[in-house]
This record gives C-alpha cells, sequence and structure tokens, in this order.
C-alpha cells in the first residue's frame, strides 16, 4: 500500500535536494559527445534526429562535432558542444560550419546550433542579434549530481528567429476554426485553447478570431496575441504585446525559467511554444497572458 498523506496524496516518495554541477569537472568533452551519439533526442531537436557525422572534417581545418539530419522536415543541425561557458571562438566555429554545410548541402534547411553548460547575459545578447539573419539556436546544459549519479538536461534558451510580420494588420481573410484544425496538429489547437483559457481566468470573454495568417486573441478592444499552431504535435508559435515597460522583466523570468523566446518589434515577443514546456511553466505563462491582457483592456 502507498503511504497516504491529507487529501490523498502519495507520501511513499522522499523528496531530495537536487546539487547541481559543472560537467567539466567530472568529465571532458568526449564523453558528453558518446552521450549524445548514443540518444540525440536528448538535446531536445527532436525524437526523429539522426547523426549524419560526428566530428566531421571541415575544410578549414577544424571538425564540427555533430552534423545531425531530421528527415521529415528536411533540416540539418551543426551542432558544437562546449563544457563550461560559452565565448567567442565557440559562436564563430558553430557559424563557420553552418555556413560550410549549408554551401554543401544547399537543397537542406540549415541551423547552427550551440550547446554550453552557461549562456551568459553578453553572449546570449550577441547571439540573439546575430539570431534575426543567421538561425542559430542556443541550448544550455544543466548537469545535476544525485549521490553517485549525473543527469544531464537540454533545455533551449534561444529558439530560432522567425521574422516578425505586422500581425496588427496581417491576418488576412476570416476563417473558421475547421481551417486551422485542418493545417495544423489537433494538440497544438489544443494548446492555444488552453491559453485563451488562462486569459479568461481575469477577463470574462476574451475575443478569438480565426484569421488565414494566424489566431488572435484580445480584448474587445485590442489583440495582442497571436497564435500560428503547427503540424508538429504540441506545438505553437505565438507573439505576445507585454508592453515597453515590460520588456525587461519578461525577458529575466524567461531566461530564469529556461524558456526560450525571440524579442520582436520594441513591445513583443515571440515565443515558441510546446506542450511540455507549457506543462512545466503554466504558472508563468498564465501570468504573462493574464498581464497582457490587463494591458490592453
Amino acid at each position: 500500500m502507498l503511504a497516504k498523506g491529507k487529501g490523498g496524496i502519495d507520501m511513499s516518495l522522499k523528496y531530495t535536494k537536487l546539487e547541481k554541477v559543472s560537467l567539466k569537472d567530472y568529465y571532458d568533452e568526449k564523453w558528453l559527445q558518446s552521450i549524445i551519439e548514443e540518444d540525440p533526442g536528448l538535446i531536445g531537436l527532436g525524437d526523429d534526429v539522426v547523426i549524419i557525422a560526428k566530428e566531421k572534417k571541415q575544410s578549414t581545418g577544424g571538425r564540427i562535432d555533430f552534423l545531425l539530419n531530421d528527415p521529415e522536415t528536411e533540416t540539418m543541425y551543426e551542432v558544437e558542444v562546449q563544457l563550461g561557458a560559452t565565448d567567442e571562438s565557440h559562436i564563430i566555429r558553430t557559424i563557420e560550419y553552418w555556413d560550410i554545410e549549408r554551401r554543401r548541402f544547399p537543397s537542406k534547411d540549415h541551423k547552427a546550433v550551440i550547446i554550453a553548460e552557461e549562456i551568459t547575459n553578453r553572449f546570449f545578447n550577441v547571439i540573439a542579434l546575430m539570431n534575426r539573419s543567421i538561425p542559430i539556436i542556443a541550448i544550455q546544459l544543466n548537469a545535476v549530481k544525485i549521490e553517485d549519479k549525473i543527469s544531464l538536461n537540454f533545455t533551449k534558451v534561444l529558439d530560432i528567429y522567425e521574422e516578425p510580420e505586422d500581425e496588427e494588420n496581417l491576418g488576412g481573410d476570416v476563417v473558421d476554426r475547421g481551417y486551422w484544425e485542418n493545417r495544423s496538429n489537433q494538440k497544438s489547437i489544443d494548446l492555444v485553447d488552453e491559453l485563451v483559457t488562462l486569459t479568461k481566468e481575469i477577463y470574462d470573454s476574451p475575443r478569438v478570431t480565426y484569421n488565414k495568417h494566424h489566431i488572435a486573441l484580445g480584448t474587445q478592444r485590442k489583440n495582442f496575441a497571436w497564435f500560428h499552431p503547427r503540424k508538429k504535435e504540441g506545438y505553437c508559435y505565438f507573439d505576445i504585446r507585454v508592453g515597453k515597460e515590460n520588456i525587461a522583466k519578461v525577458k529575466g523570468i524567461f531566461e530564469e525559467a529556461g524558456i526560450p523566446f525571440n524579442p520582436k518589434k520594441e513591445d513583443i515577443f515571440g515565443i515558441p511554444l510546446q506542450a511540455s514546456v507549457f506543462k512545466n511553466n503554466k504558472t508563468i505563462i498564465a501570468k504573462l497572458f493574464q498581464d497582457a491582457c490587463a494591458l490592453n483592456k
């Protein structure tokens, strides 16, 4: 029998405090490469990615840590890993290898990927600026020690920048819900519904408009969020107006939580949201939508 506490809560699971450690104090990059090679899905680029090459020699004389391919999306990832904090040479190498491979395989979509234990604020800002012209994904690696074992967690802190459109004016023809259900995954639509529900907690009648180019969410006065549910299961890209005065605060919250985002206009963030990220950060995202709604009432 499982032990039950007040309210029928399972009390058999014991709390343990996790100890975050620096992986370079225990292993080298070769070890990390072997872990990724065994299960490339760990780094969060999708379960279907396969390794095309490891430590592939480049024409410049360097070696790319991993060249990955997603056969479903025809996307190749040029991946560089680094223990400790990222630095200038890490960024330069990653971009250089991305450029070489995209010219070698021009029919593919190419994305540069930086993996490091620490993406410092300085280099995060540099990468974010480059992300507007070069498709760069930044992944932070966290190592946690549990007794005599180490667990690894990979979190996207910067995803691909999607060129901002004038969402306020670019809606296209008005369509119905069925239009979006046919062009995206049902679980991605469910994610939109959950985000709308969060808004209802402070605003009884949010206005949802199904347009050809996006699903708009707003008050009766003004739209403040624009959704793009995808065919990928449980994935929705959305833009949200947070207000100029809240940019720094929201940016800090996202960075702390490890939620990827793209700064767009002076008061708008773009969020590539997956269902798992939503589940783990529901309180933060709920506050984001409720504040945005209140700002535009």
